[in-house]
């Protein structure tokens, strides 16, 4: 399922109502994000289709070939565009070629590029935070702009990330979401209380 089909339209008002909600209480900026993934990961599918392309061409030339090695080229060439080609459109198996480091690493960089992309560096009180959601990766990955990192330790967003992530896997990736702004917006409400003048300057849902 892609980043746009996942929520229904119904859920996504209620997701912005929630951002709408909290922002009422507080001078922050909350932005949640859905990408289908963060990186398309080419390399898993060159060294798993080569892996599986060796694999077989052993086996099915020793088998029926007398491990003749120009056999085995023949057929590690004729196995390996089908097996690229099923790592890339089963994402679980993909997912499984690739190191939790290097997926890690790629919705960090996904995020941050967002977070500038999005302009939530650019809040007058630099107060902008963004829920980036990496559906190919499973990962959440929180990010807050200077005015909030001065004042709120760094650890603060690991309990709002699983809370994300514990959801997902229970395909309930709305309501976890939803909590997850109000927990956003109450921490926010302690330290930046709303102003007179205060004005919504960014998107309440963004999906890519």
């Amino acid at each position: 399922m892609t980043a746009k089909e996942l929520f229904s339209e119904e859920e996504k008002q209620l997701i912005e109502s929630a951002v709408q909600r909290a922002e009422k209480r507080t001078s922050g900026e909350i932005v949640p994000m859905l990408v289908d993934e963060s990186y398309d990961y080419p390399r898993a599918e060159i060294l798993g289709a080569g892996f599986f392309s060796l694999a077989s061409a052993v086996s099915l030339s020793w088998a029926f070939f007398s491990e003749s090695l120009w056999h085995f080229l023949w057929l590690f060439v004729l196995c390996y565009f089908p097996f690229k080609l099923l790592i890339h459109n089963i994402p679980a198996l993909r997912r499984r070629l690739i190191h939790p480091e290097e997926i890690m690493a790629e919705v960090e960089e996904k995020a941050l590029v967002s977070f500038l992309e999005q302009g939530l560096h650019h809040t007058r009180d630099e107060t902008g935070i963004l829920i980036f959601i990496s559906l190919f990766e499973r990962r959440v990955h929180i990010l807050a702009d200077r005015g909030i990192n001065n004042i709120v330790p760094e650890n603060t967003w690991d309990g709002i990330v699983q809370t994300i992530t514990d959801g997902m896997h229970r395909g309930e990736t709305c309501h976890a979401l939803c909590a997850a702004i109000d927990i956003c917006g109450r921490l926010l409400e302690e330290h930046f209380p709303v102003k007179n003048d205060d004005i919504d300057e960014l998107s309440n849902l963004i999906i890519q």
